[in-house]
């Protein structure tokens, strides 16, 4: 039965990977998609970070042809697996969904993020490099963009504050999120997959915004810290 699940979480993320070629690209929300138009929200990465997704979709796809091929009845991978396919099932029509809706693409890519939290927690530390990383740096990369969705369709809707207050927000929360993960993974791929995010903030925003590029700085340097401290010698908490 385990086997199984390799073959499901290869399948996924092959309509994962495939997703971007059957839809609209997607490089924000436009304009009619929200009340108030959020035309390059502050909270928003330069765009040269979505690059990121390139390795993404490579290093996803090399470990689940791995996993296929050596790891189809490992238990540690099995554990990984059922969050993996919950959130690559939920990503596979993601695209489709944020061109049309931004409330629920940002539901749905905290699912993915959640998700993918919990597959980093559950992976084996023996397949660092064939499991663990691509999976860390996918659930790093949601980290930070599910609360850049959430700051720009919240400011979107007006509530609580303006698009610059929700990018303090969303950079306090993703750093804060960051922060738990780390300090229950140690894994460096994933705060250096946060950090590429928060770099990015700071170099769409530079000095023109040096509130927010100060938070995005400030933010790499809390985790930079922890990665620091416990990055490398931690192991994970038993889930």
């Amino acid at each position: 039965m385990k086997h199984t699940f390799a073959y499901v979480t290869l399948a996924l993320t092959i309509s994962f990977v495939v997703s971007p070629a059957l839809t609209d690209p997607f490089s924000g929300f436009r304009a009619d998609q929200l009340p108030i138009p959020q035309i390059d929200p502050p909270v928003q990465p330069a765009g040269y970070a979505f690059a990121i997704w390139g390795l993404i979709y490579a290093w996803l796809l090399v470990s689940a042809l791995f996993g296929v091929w050596k790891r189809a009845d490992d238990a540690g991978w099995t554990a990984a697996r059922l969050p993996l396919i919950a959130s690559l099932a939920i990503g596979t029509p993601w695209l489709a969904v944020a061109n049309t809706s931004a409330i629920w693409a940002t539901v749905m890519i905290f699912a993915m993020a959640v998700t993918a939290i919990a597959a980093l927690m559950r992976s084996p530390a023996y397949d660092r490099w064939w499991l663990r990383t691509p999976v860390a740096i996918y659930a790093g990369w949601l980290t930070a963009a599910s609360f850049v969705s959430l700051g720009s369709t919240a400011a979107g809707y007006g509530l609580v504050t303006d698009a610059l207050g929700w990018a303090y927000l969303g950079i306090a929360l993703a750093a804060g999120s960051a922060g738990y993960v780390l300090w229950r993974t140690g894994s460096v791929a994933y705060g250096a997959t946060v950090i590429w995010a928060l770099i990015a903030v700071i170099v769409a925003n530079g000095a023109e915004l040096i509130g927010v590029s100060s938070a995005a700085t400030a933010g790499i340097v809390v985790i930079s810290a922890l990665i620091a401290r416990n990055g490398i010698t931690a192991q994970p908490v038993p889930s």
